[in-house]
């Protein structure tokens, strides 16, 4: 269904480039937030046509409030698991950016796009086990691979950080390991709260947290969706 959904997308946008539709959506994005959200619906998982928007891929008030906090740290020390559109966000407004990736392919497509203070790592899951230790995705397709290496990344850097991203794979073990690794006036981004695991993970924080809840239009998305702002309590 979203294979089907994305052709169907594109094909779309082609149509609409072909009949001179594609360029007055262009202006009407560079005036207006609905613009924007209109005109990123056809960019759906291609990274290409929607960098120039400039966005991540969370709710527009998690964006908004994320960027609000770096424009005060601009030196900021920023990690993420799961690369994209908003690695290269982020690398705009941070200091560094360390980006987690799982997919190989996907993190060839990433890196051609970002500056020197952004760098994505890719920390494949190995097949699992069911030896102790081991960190599952409940995603469909990751079944039998074991994430504890990708989870554990984090911990192969020093210090602390001022912005956590949870996007990507195994996000309730990377939102345990990562409260701890949180600056002490820092945010953790978790996407997709949506999900009922996601809120339960963040409920069972192993360190007490302050939630922020946002809903409303995600870039690319055409319903709205949830991303959580913690900050330690």
């Amino acid at each position: 269904m979203k294979n089907a959904y994305v052709s169907g997308i594109r094909a779309l946008r082609r149509v609409l480039a072909a009949i001179g539709v594609l360029g007055l959506l262009d202006r009407w994005a560079a005036r207006s937030r609905t613009g924007l959200w209109v005109r990123s619906l056809l960019s759906i998982y291609d990274l290409e046509d929607l960098l120039p928007y400039d966005v991540p891929w969370w709710t527009f008030k998690a964006s908004d409030e994320v960027a609000a906090v770096l424009e005060k740290k601009p030196d900021a020390r920023v990690f993420e698991w799961g690369s994209g559109a908003s690695t290269a966000w982020l690398s705009r407004r941070a200091g560094s950016v360390t980006s987690i990736e799982h997919d190989a392919a996907w993190a060839e497509i990433v890196r051609p796009v970002l500056p020197a203070n952004a760098a994505v790592t890719v920390v494949a899951p190995a097949r699992a086990t069911g030896a102790a230790g081991e960190e599952l995705s409940e995603k469909d397709g990751f079944a039998g691979l074991d994430f504890a290496e990708y989870v554990a990344a984090v911990d192969s850097t020093q210090g602390t950080f001022d912005l956590i991203v949870v996007d990507g794979r195994a996000r309730n073990a990377c939102f345990r390991h990562a409260v701890s690794r949180l600056a002490p006036d820092g945010v953790l981004v978790f996407d997709n709260v949506d999900r009922e695991r996601y809120r339960d993970a963040i409920a069972d924080s192993p360190v007490p947290v302050d939630v922020e809840w946002t809903r409303g239009l995600t870039p690319a998305l055409p319903y709205p969706t949830r991303t959580a702002l913690v900050r330690l309590r």
